[in-house]
């Protein structure tokens, strides 16, 4: 079999190299001619999967190593007899690390704790139920809003407008245009209005969740307003005024973590086996790495949010990237090209749990916020 993947799918050889011959493309600028002898063909968001791409090929499976489907045409494989995996889940851990660390920014920032925070978690699957959870635990006040989900599933559900009361709004839907519920600029106008003045809105979704001209209007006018974007319209030509206006922005690194990355990988390789009836050999655990900061230790004098702040940034620092970012940016004579480039080049990062935090076996508070934290917590 022939396999065409996106470059910047990790573990390709790996997992799929028993398979056939791997071609690896740059999949912003894929094209039809690309995928024509393909057998399988592995995307990530930036590829859009469609009749235009697939006509006349011989694709017979399509994979996509992220959580996201609106940019596979899914109705057109399932016309096409195409099989279809994608990976659900997979980066919600790095999704909430990054939120998590964003948070310890605002926090900072504001001279307050965690515990004072009111956070509105708009979607509540694979992502905004882990980050609820982890919230929750650690003694925050959390409202949410899905109206695809049930109560019993993942807790009490507020409405859209109680949810844009909180102090944060962070957004963890699709982008869905049509349907009776959709998201493409939910987040517009009328609902920045309804915010508090002194909000935080958090958008590690899809950039058109969001308009980005209504948000860039509200931060002129609302200076106590901040906004922290992963994600943003056009991309990758991404508005450098918007970026200027906001606390922090990323280049769609959010979900970026190496086991988010090779965790996607893996769960697309599952569908490619059960799809065409092959054994599967190849395991996660297998190829991760050792992770470069592996343990942090605190002594029973740190106060205990200074010791919440520090370990949720030797996890992941967000301002690292928000720096690495507007440097590139505020440089940059294309773009597009910057944007991607960001994104192919992003450097190794590792998942909340994989990091261990030592505290004394007295500290009973801290070893206890720390764990709802989602940390690895080892006493001593």
């Amino acid at each position: 079999m022939r396999i065409v993947a996106d470059e910047n799918i990790p573990l390709i050889d790996q997992f799929f190299g028993e398979f056939g011959d791997i071609t690896r493309v740059t999949g912003r600028t894929m094209t039809a001619a690309d995928v024509a002898d393909a057998d399988i063909l592995l995307v990530r968001s930036v590829t859009q999967v469609n009749e235009a791409l697939l006509a006349g090929s011989k694709v017979k499976f399509v994979g996509t190593a992220t959580i996201g489907e609106d940019h596979i045409d899914r109705e057109y494989l399932k016309s096409r007899g195409v099989g279809f995996a994608s990976a659900p889940g997979c980066n919600a851990q790095a999704v909430v690390d990054y939120v998590m660390s964003a948070l310890s920014v605002l926090v900072d920032t504001r001279g307050i704790d965690f515990s004072d925070l009111t956070v509105g978690i708009v979607g509540v699957g694979n992502v905004g139920l882990l980050l609820r959870r982890r919230l929750e635990e650690m003694g925050l006040s959390v409202l949410a809003v899905d109206p695809f989900r049930d109560e019993e599933d993942v807790g009490e559900l507020s409405s859209l407008e109680q949810v844009l009361q909180a102090d944060v709004v962070t957004l963890h839907t699709p982008l869905e245009k049509e349907g009776q519920h959709p998201t493409w600029h939910l987040i517009n106008e009328t609902t920045l209005n309804q915010m508090k003045d002194d909000a935080c809105l958090i958008n590690a979704s899809r950039g058109a969740v969001v308009d980005n001209k209504a948000l860039l209007e509200h931060l002129r006018t609302h200076e106590d307003f901040c906004a922290i974007l992963d994600v943003w319209e056009n991309e990758p030509e991404l508005d450098r005024e918007l970026l200027n206006h906001c606390a922090l922005g990323t280049p769609h690194i959010a979900g970026y973590s190496l086991d988010g990355k090779m965790r996607g990988t893996e769960q697309v390789y599952h569908g490619v086996c059960e799809f065409f009836g092959l054994p599967v050999r190849g395991k996660l655990a297998q190829f991760l790495p050792e992770p470069g900061i592996k343990r942090v230790d605190f002594s029973d004098q740190v106060p205990m949010h200074q010791a919440l702040r520090t370990a949720i940034r030797a996890s992941y620092e967000i301002r690292v990237d928000d720096g690495v970012m507007r440097s590139e940016m505020r440089h940059s004579k294309d773009l597009k090209t910057s944007f991607d480039k960001l994104r192919r080049e992003y450097p190794l990062r590792r998942d909340t749990p994989t990091l261990r935090v030592g505290v004394p076996a007295r500290a009973h508070d801290l070893q206890d916020v720390l764990e709802a934290a989602g940390f690895d917590v080892r006493t001593r």
